[in-house]
């Protein structure tokens, strides 16, 4: 049987994008094999959801480049985290990643359209281990707390103390760091004396913003 086109986008992108790159969580590429990510991007830019780059998804906001979410991914450990909080849900495609590695995924959106539209996707793709909610990531989900992994999808000037006080000790979080084109991604672990971090490679987020 002839392979769909997009599936054979989406093994290059897999193989050039990340194995290439040094991502060798295996949990993490084969959860990049099985999610699509052509439904998650806007219909005039289909073609190109395979690339090796953001895309705009609307509302100032970007799809961020698949390397990038991989790394995050892998450095937090999503694939053996029970609950995992996402702060950004943006246009689901990461959602719809931690959803396949973890057992529990709660994810923040600020933006209300885009919240229902990725809630959308993601219902139609059949996940159903996702909890949602409209509203200030800077605050986190404390209801759902501890967490094991937390992924952030913006840059932040400081880390957050509430997320911080949400992640479960021995836990892990990714976060975009810096302000402006000066941006790293940090890998955060809490452990019972407080929390160290880990530049993991520059990056271009949008802002996490502090409102509702």
């Amino acid at each position: 049987m002839d392979k769909n086109p997009m599936d054979i986008e989406r093994e290059a992108m897999v193989e050039t994008q990340l194995v290439d790159r040094g991502i060798s969580d295996r949990a993490v590429l084969d959860a990049f094999l099985q999610v699509p990510r052509h439904p998650f991007v806007l219909s005039p830019d289909r073609d190109w959801a395979y690339g090796d780059h953001p895309l705009s998804i609307g509302f100032g906001q970007t799809i961020s480049q698949p390397y990038v979410i991989a790394l995050a991914l892998s450095a937090v450990s999503a694939a053996t985290a029970s609950a995992v909080l996402e702060i950004g849900t943006g246009s689901g495609y990461q959602t719809a990643l931690l959803a396949t590695l973890a057992k529990a995924v709660r994810t923040v959106e600020r933006i209300g359209v885009l919240a229902r539209r990725a809630q959308e996707t993601l219902d139609r793709l059949g996940y159903a281990n996702i909890r949602y909610r409209i509203g200030n990531g800077v605050l986190g989900w404390a209801e759902g707390a501890p967490y094991d992994a937390i992924v952030v999808s913006a840059a932040a000037r400081t880390i957050p103390p509430a997320l911080v006080a949400q992640l479960a000790i021995g836990g892990r979080m990714a976060i975009p760091l810096g302000d402006g084109f000066s941006q790293k991604l940090t890998l955060i672990k809490k452990t019972p004396d407080g929390i160290t971090t880990e530049p993991l490679c520059d990056c271009r987020f949008v802002p996490l913003i502090d409102a509702e």
